[in-house]
């Protein structure tokens, strides 16, 4: 079993989030799942002093910045095949709403990455098992906008604590063909028909315990998908 693991860089706001990356390996490893980290060669947006949050005026690459959290081990993603991937999992960072897509800055109306498009249409296509973390639910609504798929997605619940507008970003999500769903940190939402499972993460406040059990239910989830659609395949 082959997993897919998307890394929009190094650090909660201009690339993946840290923590969220770290413990979606470790899970994967302890399922038993082999791995493959990939990322976009391509610039960063820019670049947050993760101090301050101020901008820096430097240039990194998203490639580059994400093999540090891969220990160097990691594919570029125009060079992997979704044939070669039984499922993927996409841990969040402001590097999802900034690199892989506009989200950012122009929220539901901005464009996303043409070759990230294309390998998650193709998972969703060949029924392959996606896992997505925190922001990157966002990801997969502007994947599949203007397709016949309606996923079903959560970025949070609109009642617990949350540094983020849980309300305005599930609201984007079903202007562009997405139906969203309210979840807890230490919950998943399953989407069944198109084998999909999301869960917040840090987009609610949390501790790295508490998004842990979100994570845990979601790879133990993502595996379990992806051993059931081997054996149908």
């Amino acid at each position: 079993m082959k997993i897919g693991v998307l890394l929009s860089g190094c650090g909660v706001y201009d690339g993946a989030e840290i923590h969220e990356s770290v413990l979606t390996l470790l899970a994967l490893d302890k399922l038993g799942a082999e791995v493959v980290c990939l990322a976009p060669d391509i610039d960063q947006h820019h670049v947050i002093n993760h101090i301050t949050g101020e901008e820096i005026s430097q240039k990194r690459n998203v490639l580059i910045e994400s093999a540090r959290i891969a220990r160097g081990n990691i594919k570029p993603l125009s060079e992997v095949d979704p044939k070669e991937l039984d499922a993927l999992a996409m841990p969040g960072g402001f590097g999802a709403a900034k690199n892989f897509t506009k989200w950012a800055f122009s929220g539901p109306e901005g464009n996303i990455l043409p070759e990230l498009k294309n390998l998650i249409v193709k998972m969703v296509e060949d029924h392959k098992p996606i896992a997505a973390l925190c922001m990157s639910p966002t990801v997969i609504a502007k994947a599949l906008e203007g397709s016949n798929i309606q996923a079903i997605l959560t970025v949070g619940s609109k009642e617990g604590p949350s540094p983020y507008e849980i309300g305005a970003i599930s609201s984007g999500m079903e202007s562009i063909g997405a139906k969203s769903k309210d979840c807890d940190t230490a919950n998943v939402i399953i989407d069944d028909a198109h084998n999909i499972i999301t869960t917040p993460c840090y987009m609610m406040e949390a501790s790295i315990s508490q998004i842990n059990e979100g994570i845990e239910k979601a790879m133990a989830k993502l595996v379990a998908l992806t051993n059931l659609h081997m054996h149908h395949e």
